[in-house]
């Protein structure tokens, strides 16, 4: 890495949306601007899962803080596209998943190898991380098609938990939280792969859409993924899903509530 990956526009990737057409000194101005879900929802995410992060998993609120950093890095990337801004916002990315991947996937999808430790299947997949951090700063080009392949496990471990959850409150989380992951990659898809046919009707946009579906669909996993480990790992806690401002509306923001407010050791 030098001086000259720190420039405007040394990046390989330019998305769609032409540059610097509403602000001098911002490339992608929707880009940019379309990250600002990654800054105001995290803190009310901390807030809403002050107790599960106190008596169940206090490394939730380091997923909340995480996807702060995601869109900062994704926000600093659109507004220069600097390499230095790809990689930032391609590594967040990947950390963060790898994160909530290694603190919340149920041990029962863990492979035989890890004998259902967590302690094994966290540091494994730190080093997978940091092998995976190593090759994108080689082939930085390639590093936006590798990520979209980690919504693959995703939607598999996701598939699986939706089958035998009984919470149909949960169940139906699952279905729109996939829905949006769709809608998510199909906005990524036409913004990388048919610019010139957007651009032709004058929304070349697409990737700002991706941008809001995405932060949707991803918080709304963690949510999901936290349910299944405490009610894997902690059953007597007996979590509730539930949503703000009424509980009643499914189409709030969702959180894991707990009723048992007894902090319980970790035992990985």
């Amino acid at each position: 890495m030098t001086w000259e990956h720190l420039e405007r526009g040394s990046s390989p990737v330019d998305w769609c949306e032409g540059n610097y057409l509403i602000s001098p000194d911002i490339a992608e101005f929707v880009n940019t601007v379309s990250n600002i879900l990654f800054l105001v929802g995290p803190p009310f995410l901390i807030y809403l899962f002050k107790d599960y992060g106190r008596f169940i998993q206090p490394a939730i609120h380091m997923i909340w803080i995480l996807l702060i950093v995601v869109g900062l890095s994704s926000a600093y990337f659109h507004a220069t596209l600097s390499l230095l801004g790809q990689l930032l916002d391609e590594l967040t990315i990947l950390w963060v998943f790898m994160a909530t991947l290694s603190l919340f996937c149920p041990r029962r999808h863990f492979p035989r190898v890890f004998k259902h430790s967590r302690k094994r299947f966290c540091i494994s997949m730190s080093v997978f991380s940091l092998t995976a951090t190593a090759l994108s700063v080689c082939y930085p080009a390639i590093n936006a098609f590798a990520l979209m392949l980690l919504a693959i496990p995703a939607t598999y471990l996701l598939y699986k938990e939706l089958q035998i959850v009984q919470d149909k409150r949960v169940y139906r989380l699952g279905v729109r939280n996939t829905t949006i992951l769709m809608l998510a990659i199909v906005c990524w898809i036409n913004d990388r792969m048919f610019c010139d046919a957007w651009s032709r009707v004058n929304f070349p946009y697409l990737h700002g859409f991706w941008h809001i579906l995405i932060f949707i669909s991803a918080y709304t996993a963690c949510v999901l993924f936290a349910y299944f480990f405490v009610s894997d790992e902690r059953p007597e806690s007996r979590p509730q899903l539930k949503y703000w401002p009424h509980n009643a509306f499914e189409l709030g923001v969702p959180y894991v509530s707990i009723s048992c407010y007894k902090k319980l050791n970790d035992d990985i």
